[in-house]
């Protein structure tokens, strides 16, 4: 065989492997040569589409929280309560000192 059939059967035979490819990703060409996607049918009922979609809705509902959650510690209030946090803690790191020295 001469490779010019070597190389028109290697250059069919990887044609044959992309159209295989798109047939299985669903992708087909109208008679303009234009490519489209076309809905597969997966065996999924709809009522699985509905639960997957609800789902999805309560997700992005936690996700929302979540960035509430995140950004509130950045507010006013959180930083008020940070601040008499720490007043707080030095006020008890610096009771032990005081008392040190009103007992001499």
């Amino acid at each position: 065989m001469s490779s010019w059939a070597i190389v028109a059967l290697v250059g069919i035979l990887i044609w044959g492997v992309v159209q295989v490819a798109r047939a299985r990703a669903g992708i087909v060409e109208d008679e303009d040569g234009n490519q489209k996607v076309v809905p597969r049918s997966d065996g999924r009922t709809a009522a699985e589409l509905e639960a997957a979609r609800r789902e999805l809705v309560e997700l992005k509902e936690r996700v929302k929280v979540l960035e509430r959650i995140a950004t509130d510690a950045h507010s006013g209030d959180a930083r008020e309560q940070a601040r008499i946090a720490a007043e707080i803690e030095a006020l008890r790191d610096a009771a032990p000192a005081l008392r040190k020295e009103q007992s001499e």
